[in-house]
């Protein structure tokens, strides 16, 4: 695949999403942007999710980890169904009920200001930093494949890179991000159910041979019950997994943002039933291709590339059909921009409404600040991708896991207390509690081999964060003189 065809694919791609803009903006105001005024359709929500939650990591990277814990991370998708289906019964009833555009402001209706406040400052950091590394994902493999080819330096890659995200995000907003994330979704699922067949195919797998090569290879491992000092226990994986999808998606205003442009709470909830039963089918999609990719590269004695991420790609552009590769590019383009997409106008929701205080502001100043705003947290991307590339020595879906068991814990934590006690938080030292909690949570996870007899700390980490900041929560709070109804 030569370069000038590559980016002949993206070019016309980027055209589409700029179409899909400019039909889905005419009339915006900032309403719009923020809610879509309410009238998504629940069923176009739920298929957009799909590529909005799987972004390029796992395009890339649950693949490519099939080589090392086959079926594994299956374990920690099963989690993920049980976490959809408190936000469903929990979550969902609360936001819908109280009305809100960003979901931190049940936090200042349950607490009060410096509670507010630390929750949105926690997802921020969360989802920039997590959102930054699945696109610095999608930006390495244009630059390995494609840019490196023409001596284009890789800060221009990214930078490029956002600014289309830019485009076709800074007026239309969550309006346009669901029909977006609808048109990236089909690309990323086409992409991925077309290599799948073509490697079969190449193999000379029937469907059902497929299925049998798989269940007797080496990479079909799903559960690990035998040691529970491994990362890999199926306890920690399907706790951290749920806990995960209910803090990452429950709890985060970029998911839930698009859930509350559902007209109505049922059609929110249908929404989200429909797309985490959908979701695990889509994973195991993912993970057949992963063993496919090895039994083609171990018939065929081709080298496993030193980094797994690298071995989708590789095989993609250098080994398979012209068709493949063209699926490709679109899949891990799709998979990554859906991501980042929707992460800036979350972002840019979250700091415009907590932060900047928009709802006694005229439209024309509205405007104006959110424009600033969708820049910054646009160069802000740049400069942690920048920072990434330097200093990144691990796959990067464990980077961004293994970043959310930190900063999602503290929103774990206050949401929980604020859901399941009546109690009174002295609110000035709220920070303080959400702050030291990442802290003693690393120092734990850190020293744990020594400290507890060798077991080591996975996905669960979330859920001990979380534990430790209600803990904190609850010592600097008092029973309240006033019944929560919340």
């Amino acid at each position: 695949m030569t370069p000038t065809l590559v980016i002949s694919i993206i070019s016309v791609y980027f055209l589409a999403l700029i179409l899909i803009s400019w039909f889905t903006s005419r009339g915006a105001d900032t309403n719009t942007f923020f809610t879509a005024n309410r009238q998504s359709p629940w069923y176009l929500v739920a298929f957009g999710m799909i590529g909005a939650s799987l972004s390029g990591v796992t395009f890339i990277s649950v693949p490519g980890n099939v080589g090392k814990i086959g079926f594994g991370y299956f374990q920690v998708v099963l989690g993920y169904v049980l976490g959809y289906w408190a936000i469903i019964g929990i979550l969902m009833p609360l936001y819908y009920r109280l009305n809100l555009v960003s979901i931190y402001t049940y936090l200042e209706k349950r607490f009060d200001f410096w509670s507010y406040k630390t929750g949105a400052f926690f997802f921020m950091v969360s989802r920039t930093i997590g959102s930054s590394l699945r696109l610095y994902l999608a930006a390495a493999v244009l630059q390995l494949f494609l840019f490196d080819a023409w001596n284009i330096p890789f800060y221009i890659t990214v930078a490029t890179t956002i600014v289309l995200i830019w485009l076709y995000t800074f007026k239309g907003g969550i309006k346009t991000i669901v029909w977006t994330d609808t048109f990236q979704t089909l690309f990323l699922v086409s992409a991925v159910v077309i290599a799948v067949w073509q490697i079969a195919g190449r193999l000379g797998f029937s469907f059902s041979e497929m299925v049998s090569a798989i269940e007797q290879s080496n990479y079909s491992r799903i559960f690990y019950f035998d040691d529970v000092n491994s990362p890999m226990y199926f306890w920690k994986q399907f706790i951290g997994g749920a806990f995960i999808a209910l803090t990452m998606t429950g709890m985060d205003q970029e998911i839930m943002q698009k859930n509350l442009t559902c007209k109505t709470l049922g059609e929110a909830q249908k929404n989200m039933f429909w797309f985490s039963t959908i979701l695990v089918f889509v994973n195991l999609l993912f993970l057949a291709l992963g063993a496919l990719l090895y039994l083609y590269a171990e018939q065929h004695a081709i080298s496993i590339p030193a980094t797994t991420d690298d071995l989708f790609p590789y095989l993609a552009l250098n080994e398979f059909s012209l068709v493949v590769g063209i699926f490709f590019i679109l899949g891990i383009t799709a998979s990554s921009y859906a991501s980042a997409d929707s992460a800036l106008t979350g972002l840019t929701t979250s700091f415009c409404i907590d932060f900047l205080d928009f709802k006694d502001k005229p439209e024309i100043t509205r405007k104006r600040q959110k424009l600033l705003v969708h820049i910054g947290f646009s160069l802000l991307f740049l400069i942690i991708i920048l920072i990434f590339k330097e200093v990144n020595d691990r796959s990067v879906i464990d980077a961004v896991l293994g970043i959310a068991g930190y900063t999602y814990g503290p929103l774990l934590g206050l949401f929980a207390f604020g859901l399941f006690t009546n109690r009174q938080v002295r609110d000035k030292i709220v920070p303080v509690i959400c702050l030291l909690s990442p802290v003693i949570s690393y120092i734990l996870s850190s020293h744990s081999k020594e400290w507890f007899n060798g077991y080591v700390f996975s996905f669960e980490i979330l859920v001990v964060n979380g534990i430790i900041t209600f803990i904190g929560l609850w010592l600097i709070s008092g029973k309240s003189e006033k019944t929560q109804n919340l």
